[in-house]
């Protein structure tokens, strides 16, 4: 049995909530196009964005680990994937448009410059005298103008509704600009969802990584209330070495009764608010996706010992630090001898400037690469 779009949109509407995006109900895209006879417009968005270059970068980009650091830690790829999966669960219990989810998931971190948040804040202080730089607002470029993969258009020409949970997406260390949409309105749930996913999702994994690495160990975590809630859930007690196998069940562990809190307090949000429909939901003055109280005065209490131990960590912050030297370097070459820079990003200057140029030059660089240009340039030893 073949299901055609308008078949895949009429089972949309017989199990997505009244709260959730239709993707026959999408306001649409830019540019027209004829949709394909079997992916709804969502599926056709995701499936772009998979495509992309910068999606593909995305694999030697930095969680919190360099890529030089280990084959085993979280890139921005392995990242972008969990929280896509994390997404998707939550979307589908709550009735949520799933496939809206992940595409927006998927997209989150397109515009992250490598050596991650670190090499956001070098770049941003280059950049202040030009408006910064932000990775969600790079995103939004990636997509809309950035990536040049047809002929009819620049960028990716997605859906309002894409494109607008690129642009609402927020997390405690993301804040979103949404000057070019309706910033009176809240991110529609789906948007929500994608948000709660990638905080919970790097909580978890960081604390993950942190544990593999051994710059956090199992007794500094002693006493925080998450920790001891997931080790007396899987039995084990803090005197039980902490192996491979143990550090799976926990972190298994704590994301499961993460989504399930999640998911309940949406629930228990929704049914508050009264709302029956998508504009309802976006004129609310508070977001209906969030956890309760208790669990979200636990996950305060883990971010902040990640926050001291991990990513202070003295190694973290020598990373950070390496990292930043190279993309200020690198920025200050660029904007000082033009001419070293690749034929066809020259070719740009004259239509954004030279600072826009170098910073989004930069901002698409792995952290491979852009160690390898630090190297060519700087070190008289290797080759240009």
């Amino acid at each position: 049995m073949i299901f055609t779009r308008q078949q895949l949109e009429e089972l949309e509407d017989q199990m997505l909530a009244p709260y959730a995006i239709r993707s026959k109900d999408s306001k649409g895209r830019e540019h027209p196009e004829d949709e394909p006879d079997y992916r709804t417009v969502f599926m056709r968005d995701r499936d772009r964005i998979l495509h992309t270059t910068a999606f593909r970068r995305l694999e030697y980009k930095t969680q919190v680990f360099i890529n030089y650091e280990g084959d085993y830690y979280r890139t921005r790829l392995t990242h972008t994937l969990e929280v896509a999966q994390i997404g998707r669960s939550v979307a589908s219990a709550l009735g949520a448009n799933e496939d809206l989810v992940e595409t927006i998931c998927l997209a989150h971190d397109l515009g992250h410059p490598p050596f991650g948040h670190a090499g956001e804040r070098k770049l941003s202080a280059l950049m202040v005298d030009q408006g910064g730089f932000n990775h969600n607002r790079h995103s939004y470029r990636i997509v809309t103008k950035l990536e040049k993969r047809y002929p009819e258009f620049d960028g990716l020409n997605l859906t309002w509704e894409v494109k607008e949970g690129i642009v609402k997406h927020e997390t405690e260390y993301d804040v979103s600009d949404a000057s070019e949409f309706d910033a009176s309105l809240r991110g529609h749930l789906e948007a929500q969802i994608a948000n709660a996913a990638d905080e919970l999702a790097y909580t978890a994994h960081d604390l993950d990584d942190g544990l593999r690495s051994g710059l956090i160990t199992p007794e500094q975590l002693a006493g925080i209330s998450l920790w001891e809630v997931i080790n007396e859930s899987i039995g084990r007690n803090r005197t039980d070495r902490l192996d491979e196998l143990a550090r799976h069940r926990l972190i298994r562990r704590l994301i499961g009764i993460e989504v399930t809190d999640l998911i309940q307090s949406i629930d228990r949000m929704i049914r508050r608010s009264g709302i029956r429909n998508v504009e309802e939901l976006q004129k609310l003055p508070y977001n209906v996706v969030g956890f309760s109280e208790d669990m979200h005065r636990r996950n305060r209490e883990l971010k902040d010992f990640l926050y001291e131990n991990l990513y202070n960590h003295y190694r973290v912050v020598r990373m950070t630090v390496k990292a930043e030297q190279v993309i200020e370097k690198l920025f200050n070459a660029y904007i000082a001898e033009p001419t070293i820079l690749p034929d066809h990003i020259q070719t740009t200057i004259d239509d954004i400037g030279l600072e826009q140029t170098v910073c989004f030059y930069i901002a698409g660089m792995t952290d491979r690469f852009a160690t390898d240009e630090y190297q060519k340039l700087f070190d008289p030893a290797v080759m240009p």
